[in-house]
């Protein structure tokens, strides 16, 4: 039988265990740069220029969760987000594909930790099936300016879309959806939304199912990650240890699946903090 002295130092290592783990993963106060644009229900800024969406919900998590973190928001837009990087105006952008433009940047990229998909909508017609849009090449497309698209081949230059579709854009699903629904051909036959901002549209207005085709195969897929300014104030790893805890209490899935997002295959599984 162990001595009352061995199982006081057993008790004492066991404590010292628990309190590194719960130690913070900056020792001191931090302050890290968001670059976030509009990319609802994902992200975008609110009247006050905070964060909103997922993404505010969850700064606000990790700040609960860690104490000496706190995030201070830049806003940016789809286009601009790489110049502003270029600048060191942010220090990272959450919820972006390594697709989208960043291969030649200076960053490191968390493993991905958020999914979606694109799918193309039009005006309901008799007649009208899923093969329309087969060739978009014929269609007048109404799209955001400097989203990446599958379509495209993940141009964003609008000149370079100009010259090879029927092509205009804008900077809201609403008013693409509104668009769609104008029937006004010459402008607008297909937009192309993302999957959870087309349901959360269509649970407000339940009266669209009837008016909108949608297409059986997404314009893309995609799986996105958190991108960190290489020698920043938080690398990839860091940010990946400030979501763990919520990943482990299943705080984060409750809030991906609140707002009608999913998590990639195996995440929950394979999740290991850095």
């Amino acid at each position: 039988m162990p001595s009352q002295a061995h199982i006081r130092n057993l008790l004492a290592a066991l404590l010292v265990y628990i309190m590194l783990a719960a130690a913070p993963v900056f020792a001191n106060e931090t302050e890290i740069t968001v670059g976030v644009y509009h990319f609802p229900p994902i992200a975008s800024i609110g009247a006050d220029g905070k964060a909103e969406g997922l993404l505010g919900d969850l700064l606000r998590e990790i700040e609960q969760t860690h104490p000496g973190v706190s995030f201070r928001v830049f806003h940016t837009s789809p286009k601009r987000r790489y110049l502003d990087f270029d600048a060191g105006l942010y220090d990272v952008i959450f919820f972006e594909s390594s697709d989208w433009g960043w291969a030649d940047k200076e960053v490191d990229i968390t493993r991905p930790i958020l999914a979606d998909e694109e799918l193309y909508v039009a005006l309901r017609k008799p007649g009208r099936d899923s093969s329309f849009f087969d060739d978009l090449k014929n269609r007048s497309i109404v799209a955001i300016s400097g989203y990446h698209y599958g379509f495209t081949g993940y141009e964003t230059d609008n000149s370079v879309l100009e010259r090879t579709f029927d092509i205009e854009f804008s900077d809201s699903h609403t008013r693409n959806i509104k668009l769609i629904k104008a029937d006004r051909p010459s402008v607008a036959e297909v937009a192309i939304v993302s999957y959870s901002y087309l349901q959360r549209h269509l649970h407000r207005h339940p009266e669209d199912w009837d008016k909108l085709l949608i297409s059986d195969e997404p314009d893309q897929r995609y799986q996105l990650s958190i991108v960190a300014r290489q020698g920043g104030a938080a690398s990839a790893s860091e940010m990946l240890s400030l979501l763990a805890p919520l990943v482990e209490n299943g705080q984060y899935r409750r809030l991906v699946e609140e707002w009608g997002l999913t998590l990639p295959a195996g995440f929950l599984t394979g999740f290991e903090a850095p």
